[in-house]
């Protein structure tokens, strides 16, 4: 009877494919609608690579630390719940919004995760990268200079003016959400002026430009076999300058979506107008085509392993306090893992590798070198230790996290090793783990995360996860208590068909179980 049900929810979740579209624009809110499904498609893209197609890994390395930059010593906003809170005012919320992914998770394609979202009356669409590890949605503005103007991406990019939006307005110094933005570096005001901001990155990058509170829409299925337009306001950085590598038209989109724990973040956001729970997950695929799903709201799979979030950080920090290699745990003192400014361990989707404390990276791979069989060649190329064999990569030891309350991590060995080619018709693995160079800085990047579940549960401020075929739908729970699939397929972006055909009305049922009570159009 399992399988038959989950054979069915397949089915559904099929359907609702053809059904949802993905962010389509309205001209009218939806009133009393809040938890409901939503889809916007999450695209990965790759710009034209070098003459040979090769990437190398100190190039992938290289990269990663442009992104460090701003990960580790860009400054964060600080504003309180009470500053951005609206509508509901923080209230429950339990819908359920799907960002289905689309893309490799080759560490060797150099891409980036992008959706699409509408802003504006009349709206307009925006190309943003998704990124874990920043706070605030911002776009484009049309008067910012240095932006580039054609991205390598192969799409259209486009700006945000606020003039010609009827329902854009700017935030002022006096208006209760910038005071809260004003607690950091990073809102910048004088007396009455609008309130604005400037994030100055680590790798040398930046942007800066005012806030402004404009109308964010969504595509609703409604139980009536009908599709609604529905939308809320939404709190956003309108960029006039950027600088360095945002400013480079190989990989340029249109602005940045936030999904950082700040209270101006777009989970923070969507949570106090009542749209979703203050929690979302992801699923990355290893698979070739790669693809797989964000999820906002609870996810309910058997078998989630949870560990506290380390309180009062700006990333997403957990307290690691050991590392087993084939059930034996590394001579490590756990105060290597421990957090403070300057160390500790931050899980990042927007990190392509892995990267471990240097006093704890010696002694990680030398476990890894002194259990592989004699039928496994060390070699060190390039400065990064590599093994070249003609067996199955599952000659290779397990590799086990031992996280705060108890909580393992276990990784395969693609999950720490990276196939470099071959050598006299055998295979070369290397460590796809690198060192932290004169750094305590922990960072699980895709090649930890990929094939598992990743649940962020801000609200009970903890991490939990669990292997999975992230091709399959996800079971979620919402707020009318009951569970249901959630799939992983392509959503399209076009607008959806008025009325679903009869082909459709298998999914209606599943669908209407995920719409729940009362969206404010603020």
């Amino acid at each position: 009877m399992a399988g038959l049900a989950r054979a069915v929810s397949l089915f559904a979740a099929a359907v609702f494919v053809v059904v949802a579209g993905g962010v389509v624009a309205g001209d009218v809110a939806a009133e009393g609608v809040s938890g409901f499904p939503t889809a916007l498609r999450l695209e990965r893209a790759s710009p034209p690579r070098a003459a040979g197609g090769e990437i190398k890994v100190d190039e992938l390395v290289a990269r990663d630390r442009a992104r460090h930059g701003r990960l580790l010593r860009g400054r964060r906003l600080q504003s309180s719940v009470s500053a951005v809170g609206g509508g509901r005012g923080g209230a429950a919320a339990g819908g359920v919004v799907d960002f289905p992914v689309d893309g490799s998770a080759d560490p060797f394609t150099v891409g980036l995760y992008f959706t699409r979202v509408k802003l504006g009356n009349p709206p307009k669409e925006f190309y943003v990268q998704i990124d874990t590890g920043s706070d605030i949605l911002w776009v484009t503005c049309s008067s910012c200079s240095g932006c580039p103007k054609s991205s390598g991406l192969g799409i259209e990019l486009q700006f945000f003016d606020p003039p010609k939006s009827s329902t854009a307005s700017a935030i002022s110094c006096s208006d209760h959400r910038c005071s809260s933005a004003a607690q950091s570096s990073e809102a910048i005001c004088s007396q009455g002026s609008q309130c604005g901001y400037s994030f100055q990155y680590g790798d040398g990058s930046g942007t800066s430009g005012y806030y402004v509170s404009d109308t964010l829409y969504f595509d609703t299925v409604m139980a009536d076999d009908s599709i609604l337009n529905a939308s809320t306001s939404i709190v956003f950085g309108c960029s006039n300058s950027q600088s360095g590598d945002l400013t480079k038209p190989d990989r340029a989109v249109d602005g940045i979506l936030g999904f950082g724990q700040n209270d101006l973040s777009v989970i923070s956001q969507l949570y106090s107008r009542g749209v979703t729970p203050k929690v979302f997950s992801h699923c990355l695929k290893s698979s070739d085509n790669g693809g797989g799903i964000l999820v906002l709201g609870h996810i309910v799979e058997p078998g989630i392993t949870y560990t506290p979030l380390v309180q009062s950080q700006p990333h997403y920090n957990l307290n690691l306090q050991s590392i087993a290699v084939s059930g034996h745990t590394l001579r490590i003192d756990s105060s290597v893992f421990s957090t403070s400014s300057n160390q500790g361990t931050i899980v990042d989707s927007g990190t392509t590798l892995a990267y471990l404390a240097e006093k704890a990276y010696d002694p990680f791979v030398n476990a890894i070198t002194a259990a592989v069989p004699p039928s496994v060649r060390p070699i060190v190329s390039k400065g990064n230790q590599c093994f070249v064999t003609s067996s199955s990569v599952d000659v290779f030891p397990s590799v086990v996290l031992n996280f705060e309350g108890s909580a393992s991590l276990n990784l395969k060995p693609e999950d720490y090793l990276l196939q470099q080619g071959s050598v006299d018709s055998s295979i070369m693995w290397c460590m796809g783990w690198q060192k932290s160079q004169g750094s305590g800085i922990t960072i699980l990047g895709d090649l930890v995360l990929k094939d598992k579940i990743f649940i962020y549960d801000l609200a009970a401020q903890r991490i939990g996860w669990a292997n999975y075929d992230c091709s399959l739908p996800v079971n979620v729970s919402t707020s009318t208590g009951t569970n249901e699939f959630i799939n992983t397929g392509q959503l399209s972006m076009n607008s959806a068909p008025s009325r679903p055909s009869l082909i459709h009305l298998g999914a209606i049922a599943f669908i209407a179980h995920l719409v729940v009570k009362g969206v404010s159009h603020l």
